[in-house]
């Protein structure tokens, strides 16, 4: 199952990759949406092979997957590796310099069932998948306003 979007955002490419690559602050989101998330390397800047691991509640059932961040390229993409036990997938982000100010963000996420139960997770999705793929696209949004709102007040 894929999702995709693509949002323009009102900032140079290097601050919206500055910000994509700020990872503590994306786990300090994610802790405040009630996402347990651990940090499996150590380091201090963004760098291909960091991983973490994040609990969450998804469908009544609470859910462990791994990421892996594979590929950082800065200031262009980022492709993060994502599995858990009946599902993989991965992650990708990409960005484009539209003008010097302005630059495109294309996000894809695509999920794979590994077992039978991941199998029936993915085949429940498929039942929502327009209201799926809407909440994904308000997200995306969300965060490329989030985006700009940032430059704006550094600026």
């Amino acid at each position: 199952m894929k999702f995709s979007s693509r949002q323009d955002i009102e900032t140079p490419i290097d601050e919206v990759f500055g910000v994509l690559s700020d990872f503590e602050s994306v786990e300090r989101s994610a802790i405040r949406r009630g996402i347990e998330i651990r940090r499996g390397s150590d380091g201090a800047t963004p760098s291909e092979g960091m991983t973490w691991d994040a609990t969450f509640l998804m469908r009544g059932r609470t859910r462990t997957v791994g990421i892996c961040l594979e590929r950082l390229d800065p200031p262009n993409a980022m492709t993060f590796a994502i599995a858990s036990p009946s599902i993989s997938g991965g992650m990708d982000v990409e960005l484009v310099a539209l003008s010097p100010r302005r630059t495109r963000m294309l996000v894809t996420i695509e999920i794979r069932p590994t077992t039978l139960t991941g199998r029936l997770f993915i085949q429940s999705m498929k039942l929502t998948k327009k209201k799926l793929d809407r909440q994904f696209k308000r997200r995306v949004a969300d965060y490329a306003r989030m985006v700009e709102d940032r430059f704006t007040r550094l600026a």
